[in-house]
């Protein structure tokens, strides 16, 4: 026996010997360790880059943005004082072409010179066909931007004449030539019978009539003047019809005759304004234009498009009026809002030919930059003191000041005054409305409009667009994560989970379509089923369940643990069977025949064919994927001792899912219904064609809405690049950007504290 121990055969064998300093071995730590730090750059360099794009997007978005709130600036051009000045008569009138090449200057003396704008030099002086012995005694100016004036003269006639500006191309070089035009004939126009001299004069012009108006001490005089052409001959003619007013009590210092040439605005007393109604020729009313009875109006002008009036008066405010109508339906005169400018009376105002901005001198020298839609004061610089007469140029970059027989020109850079921080998330009250309201209408056809670029609607339907989709998305998307991650079969779920992971991959493009063209015609004709179904679902769910738990227990065991969920298919459609069967009979017995005319007659709710409910359904769709791959990993991925132990502790499987998987979960089931709300809020195709992209603030369930996305989506390719409304987009972009990054950081804070919170379970 000692000998068989002690033989080779049974002895320990040696321990084998490794090197582990061959060149292979030492080329392979040396690969790994080159690839590990690749991979830990690449990850590096990757993270950073996704890090700095955002930076850098956000930086570029608020490099667009930030120059809609910057104020305007004034640059002093050396003055002129040209020979022609010298001698010239007492100015009354001063404006500047479309170009600023060409200035017009009219004198008291009848004579229109035309100069250069860059140095002042004479290019054509044209004399007025003044009646011999007659003297100008007033003059009036058209709307902004129609070169239309007219003077009144001391023998009680006006005359109308426009100022033209021919441009032409001789030997390939632009030649601006100016003119005057008489649209109405070089002969006066009688306003006064008696001849007397009007004192002041004003005119609205249509393409059809021109309609005078002028004062000679408290008593007004109008005339109508209406084309006729002659369908034979094409000879023009006009028909003259005087329209007689009550006199004024006060003496009058201003008229104005608005462009529908419905109401003549009569400025009198010290700060009173009487509104006639021109077609009934009555008095609709007279307005107390200034609260402070010391003070006195002592300049006014229309703003562009002749519906608003603007008052300054004798203490630098400069208040802002038009016709709105009062609860009662009647149109009465509105102080819409007030300016101001130093504490000095204002003595000029001139509105610019595009936008709703003018600029404004006072007696202290300063000039005024202001918005009306915005409530904007952009500038108020300090200028010479004296100044005579005050131009605005066309285009309102440049401004043209008389004063001590000298021409001062400036450069005004002004881009964007249209937009403030009120006029972009505050109720703003616009021309022709009645009250303040939220709209968003960025263009219009005619070149008076005001824009309305309230951001409100757009963030409004945005919100609501999210609201309805999640009202859809969340608790499907939530309960069947836990369905299937908690109850499901592991079988059942490796095929039920891809395919509703598959349903991602649709495109946004194809839901929109298929929702638009299809989904919305359908849902208006079978409301009363589809809410049927919305109701009757989860009822037929619970009474599947009910009846399923009476069966017999033998039967019952014949379902496979986890399978259940496949017996409640059958119930679903013949659920959805039966509620849209039914909707013809639900909707003659209950609706008249017609559920959409019951809502919108009966209830007195707006029915829009493409509404929030067809956004919710279809936007839901979308969004279920997002909520329920998310959740469904982080429900299954609690640890399955915490389950376990809690059905050994006695609990039941309910009980373990909503104490301690739920909770456990909650983080993952948090991060997955802000990512969905993500992605319902920055949804651009599906809300672009099954909505009718009305930008309006009402919950109604049956109405449209415009998100911030699709308005970028649709209005950015019309918009002029660097302007104004350009810019606006951008800042619909910026505001989705800090939207998301606001959420997914309060998410993030959030789901921190909930992981925390529920870690010891």
């Amino acid at each position: 026996m000692n000998d068989l121990a002690n033989s080779p055969m049974t002895a320990n064998p040696p321990p084998v010997q490794i090197d582990f300093n061959t060149p292979e071995l030492k080329r392979k730590r040396s690969l790994r360790a080159l690839k590990d730090r690749l991979t830990r750059w690449y990850v590096l360099v990757g993270g950073l880059a996704v890090l700095g794009a955002i930076t850098l997007i956000f930086f570029y978005l608020a490099y667009v943005v930030v120059p809609l709130f910057q104020g305007a600036e004034l640059t002093a051009r050396k003055a002129q004082t040209p020979a022609w000045l010298q001698q010239a008569g007492a100015p009354l009138l001063l404006a500047l072409e479309e170009q600023n090449q060409v200035g017009m200057r009219v004198a008291a003396n009848g004579e229109v010179v035309f100069f250069a704008a860059k140095n002042g030099a004479e290019l054509n002086r044209v004399s007025l066909p003044l009646p011999a012995g007659t003297q100008i005694s007033s003059i009036g100016q058209g709307l902004p931007g129609s070169n239309l004036l007219a003077l009144g003269l001391s023998n009680g006639s006006a005359l109308v004449f426009k100022h033209v500006y021919k441009v032409t191309y001789p030997d390939n070089q632009k030649t601006i030539s100016p003119q005057i035009a008489y649209p109405y004939g070089e002969a006066p126009l009688n306003l006064d019978a008696q001849g007397r001299a009007l004192e002041h004069v004003s005119l609205s012009a249509t393409d059809e009539t021109l309609l005078l108006a002028g004062s000679t001490g408290n008593e007004l005089h109008l005339l109508a003047l209406t084309q006729e052409e002659n369908m034979l001959t094409g000879e023009t003619s006009l028909e003259q019809q005087r329209i007689v007013l009550p006199q004024i009590a006060e003496p009058i210092k201003a008229l104005y005759v608005d462009p529908r040439q419905q109401w003549l605005y009569v400025i009198n007393g010290r700060a009173q304004a009487d509104v006639f109604d021109l077609r009934s020729k009555s008095l609709n009313g007279r307005y107390k234009l200034l609260e402070d009875s010391a003070a006195e109006v002592t300049a006014s002008a229309q703003l562009l498009g002749g519906i608003s009036l603007l008052v300054g008066d004798s203490k630098g405010g400069i208040g802002q009026w038009f016709m709105a109508r009062d609860p009662d339906g009647e149109p009465r005169l509105k102080h819409i809002r007030d300016f101001r400018l130093g504490a000095s009376a204002v003595q000029q105002i001139k509105p610019e030919e595009r936008r709703k901005g003018f600029i404004a001198s006072n007696a202290a020298g300063e000039l005024g930059v202001f918005h009306s839609t915005a409530q904007r004061t952009l500038l108020i610089e300090p200028l010479a003191k004296g100044a005579e007469l005050l131009a605005l140029s066309p285009r309102a970059n440049r401004v043209l000041i008389e004063s001590e027989h000298q021409l001062k020109p400036f450069s005004l850079h002004n881009p964007h005054p249209e937009v403030s921080w009120s006029a972009l998330w505050s109720k703003v009250w616009y021309e022709s409305y009645d009250e303040p309201k939220y709209i968003w209408q960025s263009t219009a056809a005619n070149a008076e409009f005001e824009p309305k670029l309230s951001l409100a609607p757009l963030t409004f339907g945005t919100l609501k667009a999210a609201f309805y989709a999640m009202l859809l998305a969340a608790p499907l998307a939530i309960a069947a994560a836990i369905y299937t991650a908690y109850f499901m079969a592991p079988r059942m779920r490796r095929k039920v989970k891809p395919v509703i992971e598959l349903m991602e991959a649709l495109p946004t493009v194809i839901l929109g379509f298929f929702a638009g063209l299809f989904l919305a015609p359908y849902v208006e004709g079978h409301l009363p089923g589809i809410f049927s179904l919305l109701l009757l679902t989860p009822l037929g769910i619970l009474l599947a369940g009910f009846f399923g738990s009476r069966l017999p227990e033998s039967w019952r065991q014949r379902i496979p643990e986890g399978w259940e969920s496949a017996l409640l298919i059958p119930v679903v459609l013949a659920v959805g069977w039966f509620a849209l069967g039914v909707s013809p009979h639900l909707e003659a017995w209950f609706f008249g025949g017609d559920m959409r005319l019951w809502i919108s007659n009966d209830l007195g709710i707006t029915y829009d064919q493409r509404n929030a409910l067809i956004v919710g359904l279809a936007m839901g769709f979308a969004v279920i994927p997002n909520i329920y791959s998310i959740a469904e990993d982080a429900v299954f991925s609690v640890p399955k001792s915490l389950t376990l132990g809690s059905l050994a502790l006695g609990a039941t499987p309910w009980q373990t899912l909503t104490r301690v998987v739920i909770l456990t979960a909650s983080p993952g089931i948090f991060s997955a219904l802000m990512i969905g709300m993500g992605r319902a809020v920055g949804e651009t195709m599906i809300v672009l064609m099954a909505t009718g992209n009305t930008p309006v603030m009402e919950m109604n369930l049956f109405e449209g809405m415009r998100t911030l996305a699709a308005n970028v989506a649709v209005e950015m390719p019309e918009s002029e690049v660097g302007g104004s409304h350009y810019r606006v987009l951008f800042l619909s972009a910026l505001v989705l950007l800090l939207f998301t990054f606001v959420m997914n950081t309060l998410a993030e804070l959030i789901r921190q504290r909930l992981r925390k919170k529920y870690a010891s379970l």
